[in-house]
């Protein structure tokens, strides 16, 4: 058996994390390959960490293609091979003529979420406009889906199986900047590499509309420090780089913003 409770010590994520741990010792025992449902980042990084002080077993993160958000692992004994290939995965194509209607992530995502599904059990949104939108689940929901995900909005869609292939989600831009800012504080920061106001980058985050390191975080006076990512909803993410100091006791803020 596993320290349960050593490895439970201080995770934030206890419930996720209290499952992966009972699929490593099923995995452990019966010498098979077990599979999470999809993960958040941070859940991610927390399990991965987790796991990373045991030797028994390994793990594999997929979730569709190389930069997706929302991934599966799979759990497996050290001595035993395993790849992405063993994490059960399918793509669903949801068609439907949004020129008039447009949908956005939030829409999609409640659509489905309305069919009865919960979110474990859905990867990333890929939204393509008019057309509609490309939705990566476990194969266990992909039938259901198919027959009660009907309307997105007031749009009729239809939702049929693609191949992983047929997905159109594109690598990340990436546009470096610099600003000089009398604070560290997240809106500050936040505002000037999203080209937004403080004010409005503020009712963002005092909305929950931003994550930083992936966890959110509601307060505008975050601090910020090198390293840090800032992601806010359909805005993209924020890489924080280099800070210096410069001759006037600002701050200059190198940043590489990906969207």
């Amino acid at each position: 058996m596993l320290p349960r409770e050593e490895l439970l010590k201080g995770v934030e994520n206890r419930e996720v994390a209290a499952r992966a741990i009972d699929l490593a010792e099923q995995a452990i025992k019966n010498w098979e390959v077990v599979v999470t449902d999809f993960l958040s980042p941070p859940e991610q990084i927390e399990i991965q960490q987790l796991f990373a002080r045991l030797t028994e077993v390994q793990l594999v993160s997929w979730g569709g293609y190389p930069t997706a958000e929302r991934q599966r692992l799979a759990i497996a004994r050290s001595e035993l091979p395993l790849d992405s290939t063993q994490v059960p995965i399918v793509a669903l194509g949801i068609a439907g003529n949004f020129l008039f209607d447009p949908a956005n992530h939030r829409d999609f995502l409640g659509a489905i979420l309305g069919t009865g599904i919960v979110r474990d059990k859905t990867g990333d949104l890929i939204i393509l406009g008019e057309q509609g939108a490309q939705a990566i689940v476990i194969p266990e929901i992909a039938e259901f889906l198919t027959q009660h995900l009907t309307q997105v909005r007031s749009v009729p869609v239809k939702v049929q199986p693609i191949s992983l292939e047929e997905l159109k989600a594109r690598p990340p831009k990436k546009k470096e900047m610099t600003t000089v800012e009398a604070s560290l504080r997240l809106d500050a920061i936040a505002s000037a590499g999203f080209g937004m106001s403080r004010s409005k980058m503020a009712d963002l985050i005092s909305g929950g509309e931003a994550r930083v390191n992936w966890k959110e975080v509601s307060s505008p006076s975050h601090q910020l420090k090198s390293g840090d990512l800032i992601a806010i909803s359909g805005k993209g993410r924020l890489e924080i780089g280099e800070i210096a100091i410069t001759k006037k006791e600002r701050y200059r803020i190198q940043m590489i913003r990906l969207v």
